[in-house]
């Protein structure tokens, strides 16, 4: 991809290295979630306190994944609910990605899937419905554009080549190098999303004419968000299953600070994250998501 993609903010803009740290999430049973967490995804525990539980990828110690037990969360409804539509766990490469299909199929673990020009995907939810996805990208050289829009498709996978790049190898959970790659939200309005993430916090705008959605990224990234109007349900309360809040990685604790001022004086309300990273800060998008803003020098769980 010779031409650079996306359309800038007007204002602040977040740096190019920014990257996504770990998802909390709401659930109802935590050795039912953690059963499923590890066997289906391969995923391991390496923290466990009362009803809180911190996954990780095998060979690897940098938090993905944090569950919270609440007694009688209400599942996801087929309909879904604004907030989270899916957090996407971004392998280390398609070999990778081939293993793990091969090991849903072996599993009878149904699963979506999506050839996305950009990257491969396959989509799951969890034992609460909440969506998850699991995606290998394609190499960056390869992507293309129309104008500064980056060209994005939802067409099927071809899932026996996909397989046929893992040779003889097989699933042995989550590789390290893996990460949170992006999440996907579901919103009440895309206008109102794009003043929030675009134009107050600083993302790129990179894919603007997909049906109902908005994808926004730094650095040239595909996407880090996405943001939809395709969900019927309204905002999850307290005792539902859902996105606690998920986290934003800069470079630098000067970083954190810009953003939080371009926020602030966007008119949110930003709070520093007191109880977890020293200079981290919290803010909430105008439908109650939360997300964590720190810097990569801090521990991101």
């Amino acid at each position: 991809m010779s031409s650079p993609v996306g359309i800038a903010p007007v204002g602040h803009r977040l740096p190019a290295a920014t990257r996504l740290g770990p998802v909390r999430l709401q659930i109802a049973d935590l050795d039912r979630s953690l059963a499923w967490y590890e066997q289906v995804l391969g995923l391991r525990t390496v923290e466990r306190t009362g009803e809180r539980a911190v996954l990780a990828a095998q060979g690897g110690e940098a938090p993905l994944v944090e569950l919270h037990a609440r007694a009688g969360a209400a599942p996801v409804p087929r309909r879904g609910r604004l907030g989270l539509y899916h957090y996407a766990l971004l392998l280390p490469d398609r070999p990778a990605l081939g293993a793990f299909l091969r090991h849903l199929a072996q599993l009878g673990e149904r699963a979506g899937a999506s050839d996305h020009l950009v990257s491969e995907a396959l989509y799951l939810q969890d034992p609460d419905g909440l969506g998850i996805e699991v995606y290998a990208d394609r190499p960056r050289e390869s992507w293309s554009s129309v104008g500064r829009e980056l060209r994005m498709d939802s067409r099927p996978l071809d899932a026996h080549d996909v397989m046929r790049a893992a040779g003889d190898a097989a699933w042995t959970g989550m590789p390290a190098g893996t990460t949170v790659g992006h999440v996907h939200l579901h919103v009440g309005d895309l206008d109102v999303a794009d003043a929030f993430y675009h134009q107050a916090l600083g993302l790129d705008r990179v894919v603007w004419s997909y049906p109902g959605a908005l994808f926004l990224s730094a650095g040239g990234y595909h996407h880090h968000l996405g943001v939809n109007t395709w969900s019927e349900g309204g905002a999850p309360g307290d005792g539902d299953a859902r996105l606690l809040d998920w986290t934003m990685a800069l470079p630098g604790a000067a970083d954190v600070d810009a953003t939080a001022a371009a926020l602030r004086s966007a008119g949110h309300a930003v709070e520093a994250d007191r109880g977890r990273d020293a200079g981290g800060v919290r803010v909430r998008d105008p439908w109650g998501t939360a997300l964590r803003i720190v810097h990569a020098g801090e521990p991101a769980g």
